[in-house]
């Protein structure tokens, strides 16, 4: 028998998938992706398959941005290859 935690991942990719994309379902999938240090200090919104990452500081700015080829991929992963096509970043 294995842990409940190992269907976990694939359990959430299907249910992010089966469900009408929203700004909820594109901010659970966010925070799904990055972590709370990361969420707590960003504000993200889906713009014609481009994500828009408001951060709270310049150096959130440039975390952000180096770990968007990550971020992509994961998001990619959670709610469809086609969803997000690209991340920008800017200071709030």
């Amino acid at each position: 028998m294995q842990p409940l935690s190992t269907g976990l991942p694939g359990a959430l990719v299907e249910l992010l998938r089966g469900s009408p994309l929203s700004d909820g379902k594109v901010t659970f999938a966010w925070k799904a992706a990055v972590g709370p240090a990361f969420e707590r200090v960003t504000h993200v919104k889906l713009e014609h398959r481009v994500l828009l990452v408001e951060t709270a500081s310049a150096q959130w700015s440039k975390e952000v941005m180096r770990s968007s080829p990550v971020i992509l991929r994961r998001l990619q992963s959670l709610l469809g290859a086609d969803v997000v096509e690209r991340i920008e970043v800017r200071r709030a």
